[in-house]
């Protein structure tokens, strides 16, 4: 199988155009090797990946017939990524969500208007209090 299918097969890339682009950066190597997306895996290759400035290692133990579930890739690739790696991951994550909670973000359309209702000092345009007396009344005539 190729290694851009095989990648997109254990579920390491959303799509598979999206790991024959990171190939042809560079960021896939089998062995200490470089490869191309034509390249053949087999089973026993140890494939090295710089994906989100972390370097994985898989181990293939089998080559999948075709894209798998979640739960069974386990069963097609063994993880050898150093823990070092992991922690690396864990403490970038820890350091974004310093910055902005986890839920926070643009705030919603009932949070805006809450916003502007707390903000509006209680003009409403350019009429005032009894003008828009006169105008329902006259709509109501």
């Amino acid at each position: 199988m190729r290694i851009d299918k095989f990648l997109w097969c254990v579920r390491f890339y959303k799509t598979r155009s999206i790991a024959a682009d990171e190939i042809k950066k560079n960021r896939v190597s089998i062995g200490n090797q470089t490869v191309k997306s034509s390249r053949e895996v087999k089973e026993g290759d140890l494939i090295k990946i710089r994906k989100n400035q972390i370097d994985y290692q898989i181990k293939v133990t089998q080559i999948p017939k075709s894209r798998l579930g979640a739960k069974l890739v386990p069963l097609h690739i063994e993880d050898k990524t150093d823990k070092e790696q992991y922690d690396i991951l864990k403490q970038r994550n820890l350091s974004q969500e310093h910055y902005r909670n986890k839920g926070e973000g643009r705030p919603t359309k009932k949070d805006r208007r809450d916003i502007e209702d707390f903000v509006d000092d209680g003009s409403h345009g350019n009429m005032e209090d009894g003008d828009w007396d006169l105008f329902f009344s006259e709509v109501n005539d």
